[in-house]
């Protein structure tokens, strides 16, 4: 099975100025605020601390990097926290802009919301953002071992018709069991491998 126990932080950007030139290709993980993008990130790279998990929503205002040796891994800024300022949230979204605007390798991106709930205003407009950019994405459906997988099953066909994407491109996980890491690498390797051979 694949292993990303090596992964490591690289840095932080707070604008476009600071954003990483590599030839690696550059996976984003996308997600409002406390939906568990850290959980994630630690899951995929099986380590407990390397994305620190905040108590409090909508800690995270930087773009944060990871190498992932075969990938670089960016955690975007949580969007959706309802106690930030309207101009806080103008400084996201400009830097969200900024961020796929660069030409710093983006190739695909892991939108995560929460498999218990319809997705949100927000996770609606995240997605159709990337729809209008046409990037590759895919769905991480969080904390699926709170669900049955008769459940789960339902989840995801209300999460397909919500999002107006395949099945397919939806893959439910959990960062408690590791549910789901499986297909999230697969994904991942047609993610390089994509890279790979567009690079020769």
């Amino acid at each position: 099975m694949q292993s990303y126990t090596k992964a490591k932080f690289i840095t932080s950007a707070a604008s476009k100025s600071q954003f990483i030139a590599t030839d690696k290709p550059i996976i984003a993980v996308c997600g409002k605020s406390n939906v568990g993008k850290s959980s994630f990130i630690n899951m995929l790279a099986g380590q407990k601390k390397l994305a620190k998990v905040s108590q409090e929503p909508g800690r995270t205002r930087l773009v944060n990097y990871f190498d992932f040796g075969d990938f670089v891994l960016a955690d975007l800024p949580g969007y959706g926290y309802a106690r930030v300022s309207k101009s806080e949230k103008e400084k996201w979204a400009q830097l969200l802009d900024d961020f796929f605007a660069a030409e710093n390798h983006v190739e695909h991106v892991f939108a995560l919301c929460d498999i218990r709930h319809e997705p949100t205003a927000d996770d609606k407009i995240m997605v159709n953002y990337l729809y209008t950019l046409l990037m590759p994405f895919t769905v991480i459906a969080t904390k699926a071992d709170k669900l049955s997988r008769a459940q789960l099953a339902r989840s995801v066909t209300m999460l397909s018709t919500a999002y107006t994407c395949g099945k397919d491109a939806i893959i439910p996980t959990s960062a408690k069991t590791r549910f789901g890491f499986e297909r999230v690498v697969e994904e991942i390797n047609k993610v390089v491998e994509r890279h790979d051979n567009g690079s020769v």
